[in-house]
């Protein structure tokens, strides 16, 4: 038998400790980026909700974005037993006992949903987590969110806002607020074989290639043909007729380049795109393209105080001509028409900015300029994938 003395044993368990110390200190040490919570965080801060689950505590204290296993505890505190996630609340916060109590007896609600970037994004951090730490909670937590898309799936391959299925537009496939793009983009990066996601066995892998496929498609059919020509895509698509759909009573049935801007980017980014992709791309292009607003700014400035129903507001907001000003564009567009539109909480169609009410002028992104990135993009993906076709020419 091999012996060592008292102060060989010393040495050997002091280095064996400083090596477990320096590799848990460099696993702590690891950043995941908590970002794509921002939005469910802010509203849990700052909006009131009765429905809560729980809300803040003042001084509500914060762990550092490297306590990403504390972080990821608190992921599984609020995942609910069917898979799915609740929106708007701190992943960071540090709870106290008893809102960890009131979170996990309240598992079993299955108010559950994609919206405010929930759900996929918390899947991803739990992957991103477990690739790190091998704790096979993180790895359990991360199937059951998969599994709960999964089952979240229309039959024609949509998703809705809230599973289980409630009554209202949630029920409608939902673009809005990166909801569907959130789900495809989680899914590409299974479908590709991203090392983050190696845990996962090849028939959850092989459903999870059907179940993208299946999103794409109906992205595809969804796309609004409008005057005999594809455009873009609306807000949120009627679940059964594919058709564009209201939300709230201010977000009408229309082409919406914002939200449709996501969407294009992601059909840019496939490697050797089949024809469909392509003319949905090209239709897309051209359409961002015809629709911009030249000579326009839209300016914030200070105006006397008011308070609504739903907050107090300090500012207004108008728009301005401006020669020098680069193109932009409206959230929306009327369909048959193409006119700008706007609208307000009473549904109504307006067409200009100066005639929504002031709560909804400020409170709501009338104006976009992200159609840009796409424009930015295109001549690059042309020239690859479809060099004899310059829709911008």
């Amino acid at each position: 038998m091999f012996k060592v003395n008292s102060a060989t044993s010393s040495k050997l368990l002091l280095s064996a400790f400083c090596t477990l110390s320096f590799v848990c200190s460099n696993a702590q040490s690891s950043e995941i980026s908590t970002k794509p919570f921002t939005d469910g965080t802010n509203h849990w801060y700052f909006i009131k909700d009765p429905s809560n689950i729980i809300n803040p505590v003042p001084n509500q204290p914060k762990y550092a974005e490297t306590d990403y296993t504390k972080i990821a505890d608190n992921i599984l505190y609020f995942q609910r037993d069917n898979g799915g996630w609740p929106k708007n609340y701190d992943m960071k916060a540090i709870l106290t006992p008893q809102q960890i109590d009131s979170v996990v007896k309240t598992k079993y609600i299955e108010h559950t949903t994609f919206d405010n970037e929930t759900t996929y994004t918390h899947i991803h951090y739990l992957a991103q987590v477990y690739t790190l730490t091998k704790d096979s909670r993180h790895k359990d937590g991360a199937l059951r969110g998969i599994n709960f898309i999964i089952k979240a799936q229309y039959s024609n391959g949509g998703w809705p806002q809230y599973f289980p299925l409630e009554k209202g537009y949630s029920r409608h496939i939902t673009f809005n607020d990166g909801a569907y793009m959130g789900i495809m983009n989680l899914l590409k990066k299974i479908v590709n074989n991203d090392s983050e996601y190696a845990f996962i066995d090849a028939k959850t892998r092989k459903k999870i290639t059907t179940v993208y496929q299946k999103g794409l498609d109906c992205i595809l059919k969804m796309q609004i043909k409008d005057n005999g020509k594809l455009t873009a895509w609306c807000q949120q698509h009627d679940e059964i007729t594919l058709e564009p759909a209201w939300a709230r009573k201010f977000e009408p049935p229309s082409i919406c380049n914002a939200e449709s801007v996501d969407v294009v980017l992601f059909l840019m980014d496939i490697d050797n795109p089949n024809e469909k992709i392509i003319n949905a791309v090209q239709s897309a292009v051209k359409w961002f393209q015809d629709s911009k607003i030249y000579n326009t700014r839209i300016e914030s400035f200070e105006a006397p105080e008011m308070t609504s129903k739903y907050k107090k507001i300090k500012n207004d907001v108008r728009v301005v001509h401006d020669t020098t000003a680069p193109p932009i564009w409206t959230r929306y567009y009327e369909l048959k028409t193409h006119r700008p539109l706007f609208s307000d909480r009473d549904s109504e169609f307006l067409y200009s900015l100066a005639e929504v009410s002031r709560e909804r002028r400020t409170g709501y992104a009338w104006y976009t300029d992200k159609p840009e990135k796409v424009l930015k993009k295109y001549p690059a993906w042309q020239k690859k994938w479809a060099p004899e076709n310059d829709v911008l020419k």
